[in-house]
Order: structure tokens, then sequence, then C-alpha cells
């Protein structure tokens, strides 16, 4: 099927690894011209050496989506290098979890500074471009747990219903001007985060993978591709009319639509 994506530029925050990183390389697969970024500058450099490699037309900087200036500076280098912004991808934000009186004040401002602001920020510096062009995507990474969240979730469900909000808000405001705004909300994804967790259990990957998915519908973790082909279907052609949605990449685990 053909995506309709050669030669768009899209910028993808967070695309050092896991989801971001699929997700570079989806769209480098697909023809765009992509441009990431995230904290790391050898994780990027040998990330863009690969997709040159393939043949990608790609520009990286490093980035931290917490800090004010930073992801606007991001987005108005890729403007710079490419000359014009297509879609954004806003995958920056880890998705630690604890007990509420567990969380300090500080690190509920940095979940939301990262999770929220973040968003707002690249909205706030690409929507000028995308209106002078004729449009453009915005996709907005969240997590199951911000329609459905529960006990020691804290801080990240709440900032991530901010992004719900914040998505569905959005795409009201800027769907005259042909802005799509959407959201992909995942489930429970294999990445090095999840490896981490099997190390400090002190059991294999391959247990701890087996262990969450026993609560999945599918049998089955996520694979971070698989959270990629979603959003390059958001970003193609083929959903030029959806727009202030919410799609699961989930297995079948959340208990609602």
């Amino acid at each position: 099927m053909e995506l309709g994506l050669k030669g768009k530029v899209v910028a993808v925050t967070g695309g050092s690894e896991g989801i971001g990183r699929a997700t570079v390389q989806r769209f480098v697969a697909e023809g765009a011209k992509v441009a990431f970024c995230a904290r790391r500058q050898d994780v990027l450099d040998k990330l863009a050496a690969e997709m040159r490699a393939a043949g990608g037309d790609v520009m990286c900087m490093t980035a931290d989506a917490s800090k004010p200036g930073e992801i606007e500076a991001f987005i108005e280098a890729t403007v710079k290098h490419f000359g014009r912004i297509d879609v954004v991808v806003n995958n920056a934000g880890g998705s630690g979890q604890t007990a509420f009186a567990s969380v300090l004040d500080d690190e509920w401002q940095n979940d939301i500074n990262i999770k929220v602001f973040a968003q707002i920020r690249t909205a706030r510096v690409a929507i000028p471009h995308m209106k002078k062009q004729g449009g453009g995507r915005i996709i907005n990474l969240n997590m199951v747990g911000a329609k459905q969240p529960g006990a020691a979730m804290f801080p990240t469900t709440v900032s991530r219903a901010a992004g719900l909000a914040l998505t569905k808000g959005l795409s009201k405001e800027v769907a005259a001007d042909n802005i799509l705004v959407n959201a992909v909300a995942v489930g429970k994804i294999k990445s090095a985060g999840q490896e981490k967790g099997a190390a400090r259990n002190k059991i294999t990957v391959e247990e701890h993978y087996a262990r969450n998915s026993k609560s999945i519908p599918m049998g089955r973790m996520g694979e971070a591709e698989e959270v990629a082909n979603v959003i390059a279907f958001l970003a193609s052609d083929a959903a030029s009319y959806i727009t202030g949605t919410c799609i699961h990449v989930d297995g079948g685990v959340s208990g609602v639509l």
C-alpha cells in the first residue's frame, strides 16, 4: 500500500531507541526525510549513520524534551535543514509508575515537562509552518493507562491524560488548516526499559516478557515496529480524514475504547 510519505519531512522526538528508533526507520523506509532528537549524541549519530547507509535523508541533534527552548530549537532546525515540516511525532517520555505517596513535586514537574509541555512546545513551533504550507500532521505518543488509570501508576497516567486532552482540543482548533492531530496509546511494548525491569527483578528478558504477556489477550508483548506502523499510517494519505482520535496499540489489554 502506497502511503504517500515519500519526500515528506518528519520530526521525531525521543528518536534514538525503542518506538522512536523504529519510527525513524519506518519513515526512512517510506522515503521520507527524517529529523530526530534525543539526549545522547553517540546513539543519535549511530542511528543516523545506519539510516544514511540505507539511503535515508536524515538529520539529528541532541535535545532534552523536558527543558524549555531545546525542543523548539529542534523543530526550527528541522525546518531550516529541510525547508518545511510535514509531520511531528511526539515520542519523548518514559513510563515510570509508582505509588502516589512516593512522587515528589520535582518528579511531578519533570514528568509534566517531558510529556505535556514538550508536546505543547513542538506544536506551538510547528503549527505556523504547517499553516503556511497548507497542512500537516501531529502525532502524540501516549499510553492506555491515560484512559484507564490504576493504583501506583503515578505520575505517568496523569500527564498522559493531559496529553489526550491536548490532542483532542488542538485537533479541533487546527482542523480547518488541514492539520490533523492524533494520538497513539501503547500497551506493553518490548523495549530497553522493559529489559532493565528484567534485570532489576533478576530474571531473564524472556522470562520478563513471558510474565507480562499473561495479562494480554493476544498473549504477547508488542514490538516497537508495530507501533511505528500505526504512526506511519496516521501520517499517511490513507488517514486524511482522521483527527482528534486515539488508536490503541496494546494487544487488546485495555478495557476501554
